[in-house]
Formats: C-alpha cells, sequence, structure tokens
C-alpha cells in the first residue's frame, strides 16, 4: 500500500532518507511546518546534530504537536540525531525532545566525527546478510525499557538499534548505503 511518509527536513541528511522512501514505491513530504503533519502516514527524523533539531522544532512550533501525533501512534523511523529526539533520556543532558521512546542514549558514545566507522550489524529481523551501518558522531541505546526491544546489537553487545511499536530508533545512518531493508522493515509495520 503506498503511503505519504514525512521526513522532518529541518537539518541533517534527509535528501537520502527521502531518495530511499521514494525507492520503495512510497510518496515524501518534506516536513517543516505543523500543517505538514497532518498530510503524513509516517514520519522519519533523519540523522544530523540533534541538539539543533531540538531547538528547530521548538523554533518551528513542532515539538508538541509531533509528541501528540506520534503518542496517537504516528510511526516514526529516528536515525542517529533522530534517535536520540525520540528517546525518553539522553543522560540528563537538557535538550528538547519528543521523547516517547522507552530507550536510553548516550550521545556520541564511540567518540566525535574522527571516529566515525562502518561496521557490518546482524539486524535478525531483516534476516542475511548482516546491514552495512554507518556510524558518524554515533550514539548508542544504553538501556531498553519493558515497552521497547533491542533489534540490534555490535558484535561487542552494544545496543544499535531498538523498536517500540512502530517506532524504530537506529544509532547508525541505513539511507546512506543504498540498502532499504530497513526502510521497509519499518514500512511494513501496522498501524497501531
Amino acid at each position: 500500500m503506498k503511503r505519504t511518509i514525512g521526513i522532518l527536513a529541518l537539518q541533517g541528511d534527509f535528501a537520502e532518507h527521502r531518495a530511499a522512501v521514494e525507492r520503495l514505491g512510497h510518496e515524501v513530504v518534506e516536513v517543516r511546518l505543523p500543517s505538514d503533519l497532518d498530510r503524513i502516514d509516517g514520519l522519519i527524523i533523519p540523522g544530523g546534530e540533534s541538539t539543533t533539531i531540538g531547538k528547530l522544532l521548538v523554533d518551528f512550533s513542532l515539538l508538541e504537536p509531533l509528541r501528540v501525533r506520534v503518542n496517537a501512534g504516528l510511526p516514526v523511523f529516528g536515525t542517529c540525531a533522530g534517535a536520540i529526539v525520540l528517546a525518553r533520556d539522553i543522560g540528563g543532558l537538557a535538550q528538547p525532545l519528543i521523547g516517547v521512546m522507552d530507550i536510553v542514549i548516550k550521545r556520541n558514545a564511540f567518540g566525535r566525527q574522527l571516529q566515525s566507522f562502518e561496521a557490518n550489524v546482524d539486524v535478525p529481523v531483516l534476516g542475511s546478510p548482516p546491514m552495512h551501518a554507518i556510524f558518524i558522531r554515533a550514539p548508542a541505546i544504553e538501556q531498553v525499557g519493558p515497552r521497547a526491544e533491542v533489534i540490534a546489537r555490535m558484535a561487542d553487545g552494544t545496543i544499535v538499534a531498538a523498536r517500540q511499536g512502530n517506532l524504530i530508533a537506529t544509532a547508525f545512518h541505513p539511507e546512506l548505503t543504498g540498502d532499504d531493508r530497513l526502510h521497509r522493515y519499518w514500512l511494513s509495520l501496522p498501524p497501531p
């Protein structure tokens, strides 16, 4: 079924997500204003800089309407900074968050820009082969609460992807690899 997917287009790598969603046959709306939320069936919050994304959500009066829509069942896929914005806790740091996903995230868990890296990550819900994952100033999911579940770990056990109903958070950037399996999986999740 063709859906209309919003991509938060305030900051970050939204163009790459747009390409992935369009390759999978869905329409895209770039979300910049609260009225854009009325036109979408799901939302992707891209990587970028989470503090800036949070500030822009406030500046563009999107934070509260978005929180209301997500709590009402809007499916959301957050990658890297998007995962941070979805988390209920980021180690006590003060920044605007949607805060609806039962995960605790540590920002820049793998280091700064120079420590960015690529790795193959097993994502059991996707089957084989492992997903080639790109980590750029990546967070890590330190804790997954009872409402969420782990869907991917690094070889050392570090949690790098979680799901809560129709919400998905990844520490890496699947949109940068051309492997659309995680986007396809998120789009296949049933509505609440």
